[in-house]
């Protein structure tokens, strides 16, 4: 038997993408919605959700607009459970809500670091959480977190950032082997180097990009197309036997460390 277009189809699938106003989880929104799902998206205020919201629907897909603070489970937890409702439904949660500021380990104080772990990592629980709650009933569901090379790798300057990331792996694969049998598959992205708002400082330097191009064997930073399609096949029926994944998508820069 082989695999047709149809396969990588979400036709009549639901999801929401948090942190879904820009960059990274925006395109990832509209890139589902091509792929043939009703999408909502999910940020911390509903203003900057119009653009993305206003892409699926020119797709003749429906949106919704919810608010999430991701760092608040009570959030959480109502939100997913609003976005299932506008949606009559709910199949995937994409994870993408994030922070990152770099910062000297020694300079890191307890306020910095529990807003990064908790945007980054408690969020995704919670929401997580609330979405398989949904999923459960009907015996069926796809997660998919947004991780990042800093789960495999340290990066100076960055490490609640890092601590984040290698906790949302782990919790990715925990999940998997948790909630396979209620039908639940959770799998992972990592991102390479891409130039997004959160980004934004480090592509200023020039020393910076030419110092990471030369570690990237396809010797180009990534675009956010380039996300869309891992997304959409982790997202798919094309991966139904993929769960506890991590896929890279970085040129090649953690297969040359």
């Amino acid at each position: 038997m082989t695999a047709d277009a149809s396969t990588f189809s979400l036709s009549g699938k639901k999801a929401i993408v948090t942190g879904a106003s820009r960059g990274i989880g925006k395109a990832i929104a509209i890139g589902l919605a091509e792929a043939g799902a009703d999408v909502a998206v999910a940020s911390r205020s509903r203003e900057y959700l119009a653009e993305t919201a206003d892409r699926i629907k020119a797709l003749g897909r429906r949106s919704a607009s919810v608010v999430i603070d991701v760092s608040l489970a009570t959030s959480c937890a109502a939100g997913i459970d609003d976005a299932a409702g506008a949606l009559a439904g709910l199949d995937i949660l994409v994870n993408n809500a994030g922070i990152e500021q770099a910062c000297s380990s020694l300079d890191v104080d307890e306020e910095l670091w529990d807003r990064i772990l908790d945007t980054n990592l408690k969020g995704a629980f919670f929401c997580s959480q609330a979405a398989a709650k949904i999923m459960k009933r009907k015996g069926s569901g796809v997660l998919l977190n947004l991780c990042s090379l800093t789960s495999e790798v340290g990066i100076p300057t960055a490490v609640p950032y890092g601590s984040s990331k290698s906790g949302l792996l782990g919790m990715t694969r925990a999940l998997a082997v948790e909630w396979a049998p209620l039908g639940i598959r959770v799998n992972a992205i990592a991102p390479g180097y891409y130039r997004t708002g959160l980004t934004e400082p480090f592509f200023r330097d020039d020393a910076w990009q030419r110092s990471m191009l030369e570690k990237i064997p396809l010797a180009r930073f990534g675009e956010l197309k380039d996300l869309v399609g891992a997304a959409v096949f982790l997202c798919s029926p094309a991966s139904a036997y993929v769960t506890g994944v991590c896929l890279p998508v970085d040129g090649g820069a953690l297969a040359s460390i």
